[in-house]
């Protein structure tokens, strides 16, 4: 049976994710969504098995993939990088984490009016200011809230945010704290922008307890790639 220790590993992670959400005190609930890049269409069997309804890809095409092997009800998510080109292939996804750009949520807009089911989407927001990363500046995140209001293709359903690689507590609370706050402006615009889709299999703790509602986890569940 593949991935025979994941059973035990989402045990335990659901275990530190309880006592994230009590020392964090936002009460929030918190999905799982199982990072199956890389891994084969095994993987997302063994998540569904073990009773993981959520799924996250980085690539369009790599999903797409698994979609046509995996013939159980998940939820996928597309958590990476998306082109505009490739906008026209979301059909399969419940949840975009990564519309990080104005002329991306455009794109977007027009594939959900042309397909007359609009998109649901998290809005990315590059807190930390890392060039290596895309994603609205939190400063931009206001005014674009507002005009995402014009945009009826598209749902914005929260944010989603990467912190810095091996960054220290301080700098991990602080990008997390600039995606809640970057949620409250898309809230106060009259977006239905209830999640936080923040923190990985190094920071997912930290995440959770600053009010995250979706952890990415990938090597915590499934281990590296072999």
């Amino acid at each position: 049976m593949p991935y025979p220790e994941l059973a035990e590993r989402l045990a335990a992670v659901r275990a530190a994710i309880d006592g994230a959400i009590a020392r964090g005190g936002h009460q929030q609930r918190v999905a799982v969504v199982a990072v199956t890049k890389t891994h084969g269409p095994d993987a997302v069997r063994a998540a569904w098995a073990a009773g993981l309804h959520d799924v996250g890809e980085n690539r369009v095409q790599e999903a797409l993939q698994k979609m046509a092997e995996v013939d159980v009800p998940l939820r996928w998510h597309l958590i990476g990088h998306l082109q505009r080109n490739k906008v026209k292939q979301l059909d399969g996804f419940a949840l975009v984490h990564s519309m990080d750009s104005a002329r991306l949520a455009d794109a977007l807009h027009e594939e959900g009016v042309r397909r007359q089911r609009p998109i649901d989407v998290l809005l990315q927001v590059n807190v930390s200011g890392e060039t290596s990363k895309g994603g609205y500046g939190p400063d931009d995140v206001r005014a674009e809230a507002e005009r995402l209001t014009t945009l009826p293709g598209v749902v914005v359903r929260g944010v989603m945010t990467m912190a810095p690689f091996d960054a220290e507590e301080r700098v991990l609370r602080a990008t997390f704290a600039g995606a809640r706050e970057a949620r409250t402006a898309l809230l106060e615009a009259g977006h239905p922008a209830a999640e936080l889709s923040m923190g990985m299999s190094g920071d997912y703790e930290v995440g959770v307890e600053e009010g995250a509602t979706m952890v990415r986890l990938g090597t915590l569940l499934f281990g590296a790639r072999g």
